[in-house]
């Protein structure tokens, strides 16, 4: 399996979005989709998953640092089932403590080499998307080479 997969990073008016592959256990980050308590455009996720035909998909899970649940966890998890429900591909929840300072790392250097401007910042929630599907694809793909 070293086909192409999807990444999100939930919230509950913007979702993050990634395109990864298990061959080179990299990421990129996607446009990201707008979203109305939590509910995407369904319509837009169709368009996005016919055109990557992903082999699965990875949703980040927003604990508390110390493990717990939230309101936001609860909705990520909702999430990842209607994304299980209706295309009916493998979805993997990935502990996303961390990625959103990450994804900031990664952005402030961007901007310090030139690559991104500040106007840019909304692309955040993508660039987390990104750290949440290489988590999984550095947890999950080492030991199939």
């Amino acid at each position: 399996m070293n086909g192409c997969l999807i990444g999100f990073d939930f919230g509950m008016r913007r979702i993050g979005i990634a395109s990864g592959n298990r061959i080179s256990a990299s990421a990129q980050p996607l446009p990201t989709l707008p979203a109305r308590g939590g509910e995407p455009d369904w319509n837009r996720v169709d368009a996005l998953l016919a055109e990557w035909n992903p082999q699965a998909l990875v949703v980040g899970l927003p604990l508390t640092l110390d493990g717990g649940e939230q309101a936001i966890t609860r909705g990520a998890r909702a999430f990842a089932r209607a994304l299980e429900q209706r295309y009916a591909l493998p979805v993997h929840l990935v502990d996303e403590r961390h990625t959103s300072q990450e994804a900031a790392r990664r952005f402030a250097g961007q901007r310090a080499a030139g690559k991104a401007r500040r106007r840019d910042a909304a692309n955040l929630d993508s660039l987390a998307a990104v750290v949440i599907l290489e988590t999984w694809l550095r947890e999950n793909v080492s030991g199939e080479r």
